[in-house]
């Protein structure tokens, strides 16, 4: 299990603190070799200092030249279940859920579904380059179980969770807040921390949370406090009012989660679109993360982002696909929409922000970038293989382009699960798209 790869490679050798300096700590190594050994990696020299290495010719060698390795992809908001809802028409948050995912949902109760839909799901992450997610599972235990498994197969790193959820939800996706707190347990002590995976607590969103509910999920954060912790924040103006008729007493929509404990390090909230300025400030203050879900706010017409925001308040930030209110698991694809949201904004979303938030930010978010997301000696060995240009307009706006910024450019914003030619899970190739596959 030792292998040289040579190609170009682009990473973060470090995590950043002002983001939107990103390109002055990106390294680019045109010519270099990467070895990796029992799925870490142990160099990444220049090509011409190969000989550096300690038995260098002792490694299984692969030539990719020409072609782009980078970290793997961080998905840091995505829904297992709703794999066979993508590209539902005509609803906005609380309608969409009304009419597609709920009923989505409910199919997962059948086991032999579970397991079929968690193995194409993965496959899906895989062939788009996403080798680390942060997972909405559906309300089900043994569907959940089916994800882990999956996963675990695969070697992949997730964190995921069984929804939790105990009202304005049909009657078959219904919990007691009892039966959600011990199945969610008994997920906890059979998944966390088991070889690549961890577990998420994840109440669906503070609507279908009652106060009894949410003090579980608290009970349950106390009890385990190195599990992370997921849910939805100001997505949908509606939500948010419906959220302060339901939970009059406090001020905002997030000190909702935070009277009950659950933010912090390892707290990602999705979306957070129309934050006041207080949540801004609680947010850097617990140093919770934020999931920044490109396509999905788009198609829901949700709203916009405020990068600017999150940045003046130092706030982590990894991208999401949000599959299936995202359109695509491409990664790719969605930093295209990022872009474009944040022009909306007057704000020039650079290339090598957008591709940290992609890789090691998205790491940083999830407190894993001490493991994952970049070629840092020790790391896991998760890693993407590019092409460039597999189309023939990629082609021309490749061959135009003046220096690394520019192709990366016209790969976010032309690229898609196409341009991923290998994806690479703890050291060993776990998709390789074909040719004919274009």
């Amino acid at each position: 299990m030792r292998y040289a790869i040579r190609a170009a490679f682009f990473d973060f050798p470090t995590p950043i603190k002002d983001v939107t300096q990103a390109s002055q700590h990106a390294r680019y190594i045109e010519d270099g070799v990467l070895f990796i050994h029992d799925g870490k990696i142990t160099a990444l020299v220049e090509w011409e200092s190969r000989a550096s290495i300690p038995d260098w010719q002792g490694y299984t060698y692969y030539d990719l030249s020409g072609q782009l390795i980078m970290p793997g992809f961080v998905d840091t908001h995505i829904h297992f279940p709703q794999i066979g809802m993508v590209g539902s028409w005509g609803e906005q948050l609380l309608e969409w859920l009304e009419e597609y995912t709920f009923p989505a949902e409910m199919a997962y109760q059948d086991t032999e579904f579970a397991k079929e839909m968690a193995s194409r799901f993965l496959d899906q992450c895989l062939e788009n380059g996403t080798t680390t997610a942060l997972i909405f599972g559906s309300v089900h235990e043994a569907a959940t179980d089916a994800l882990f498994n999956a996963a675990e197969q695969r070697e992949m790193r997730i964190i995921a969770g069984k929804v939790m959820m105990d009202r304005f939800v049909p009657d078959s996706l219904c919990e007691a807040v009892s039966e959600s707190y011990q199945q969610t347990k008994n997920l906890i002590e059979r998944w966390h921390n088991k070889g690549r995976l961890g577990y998420a607590l994840t109440p669906r969103f503070a609507p279908t949370s009652t106060p009894e509910l949410l003090t579980a999920v608290s009970t349950l954060k106390q009890e385990y406090p190195d599990v992370w912790l997921q849910t939805h924040l100001s997505e949908n103006p509606q939500e948010i009012a419906w959220v302060k008729q339901l939970f009059p007493e406090h001020q905002d929509y997030l000190s909702v989660y935070h009277h009950y404990a659950l933010t912090g390090p390892r707290s990602v909230f999705a979306h957070a679109l129309h934050l006041e300025e207080q949540e801004w400030e609680c947010l850097a203050q617990t140093h919770s993360a934020i999931s920044f879900c490109p396509t999905s706010n788009l198609f829901l017409g949700s709203g916009l982002f405020n990068l600017r925001k999150a940045h003046q308040h130092h706030v982590k930030i990894g991208m999401g696909t949000d599959i299936g209110a995202g359109t695509s698991f491409s990664i790719l694809r969605t930093l295209s929409e990022a872009y474009k949201v944040q022009q909306l904004q007057q704000y020039s979303l650079t290339v090598a922000e957008a591709f940290y938030h992609a890789t090691l930010g998205g790491a940083v978010s999830l407190s894993l970038d001490s493991q994952i997301g970049n070629f840092e000696v020790g790391k896991e060995a998760d890693f993407i293989v590019i092409d460039f240009a597999v189309t023939p307009l990629q082609k021309l706006r490749q061959a135009r382009s003046r220096d690394i910024w520019e192709r990366l450019f016209v790969l976010m914003i032309l690229g898609d699960e196409r341009n991923i030619r290998q994806t690479w899970v703890n050291g060993r190739c776990a998709f390789q798209r074909h040719v004919e596959e274009e």
